[in-house]
């Protein structure tokens, strides 16, 4: 069955109480894989090989996103920066499909905003293990809320941290530091992959910078900052965050400018003022 096809059926009534999945892929085989193997593993499925999805999923209401890196009619990557700057749609967990297991492939997925990549060719067991963890990591516990199960809540409209129900003041930098990590929680990054991600064009930073901003972020979110259990460091390779973090959502309803509809509107303002920041 053709994946435009496939996209084309509707969720039936009987699967309303699964999380709904949408599979944005334009290889046919890979589409109809993805969606045979997260229908199996209890999940409702819809495929679309266009990137023309965002008001299906306002719609909708997809539990996750799992996306290509290209596609015909438009970049995956420009999809994924959609969604997150969607203020409906901004904290759905996205999986980045990659041709290759290239630094650079998973670098810009992860930086657009995703939360987790997988290679193709995927084996059926790899994908439905990535997206569970993934899920993890996004759904509730024990019917409680987010925020009341969180080691960390983030406001991103305020650039706001909270550790454990306390508010902790950090610098606009810290913020994104510990922001950037928590979107991708349990996963290992380099001290260049981050001064990239966060640091971006800033001038005179070098690896040591990140390590001096862990230290002083470890030092505001740790329980015991001798024996860190939140912000670990991987010898050899950099840092990962085990924290598990929620985010505030801060509606303004009726409001429509910028600031209140662009969620990610904090981290874009800090990023444009690196951008005029002069040269030497």
């Amino acid at each position: 069955m053709a994946c435009a096809q496939v996209s084309a059926r509707r969720v039936d009534e009987d699967a309303f109480m699964k999380r709904l999945i949408f599979v944005v892929e334009d290889e046919i085989e890979v589409c109809e894989l993805a969606q045979w193997c997260l229908e199996e593993a209890g999940y409702a499925v819809r495929t679309f090989s266009t990137s023309n999805v965002i008001q299906d999923a306002e719609d909708n209401h997809p539990s996750l996103m799992l996306i290509t890196m290209m596609m015909p009619d438009g970049n995956g990557l420009d999809l994924c920066r959609q969604i997150r700057e969607n203020r409906a749609l901004a904290r759905t967990p996205i999986v980045f499909l990659i041709p290759e297991s290239a630094e650079e492939h998973r670098a810009l997925a992860l930086e657009s905003g995703a939360d987790d990549c997988i290679v193709k060719p995927f084996s059926p067991r790899e994908l439905v293990a990535r997206v569970q963890a993934v899920l993890r990591r996004f759904g509730p516990a024990n019917g409680r809320s987010r925020t009341e199960t969180a080691d960390l809540v983030i406001d991103s409209l305020a650039m706001k941290v909270s550790v454990r129900g306390s508010e902790v003041p950090t610098t606009s930098l810290e913020f994104r530091l510990i922001e950037y990590l928590a979107r991708h929680r349990g996963q290992v990054f380099t001290r260049d992959l981050l001064l990239d991600a966060v640091w971006g064009d800033m001038q005179f930073v070098t690896p040591r910078s990140v390590d001096a901003c862990i230290r002083r972020i470890r030092e505001k979110i740790e329980p015991d900052r001798t024996s860190p259990t939140y912000l670990k460091t991987i010898r050899g390779v950099g840092y990962r965050l085990d924290a598990v973090a929620a985010w505030q959502l801060t509606p303004n309803d009726g409001c429509t400018c910028l600031a209140c509809t662009t969620p990610l509107g904090a981290s874009r303002l800090a990023s444009s003022e690196r951008r005029r920041r002069p040269s030497p």
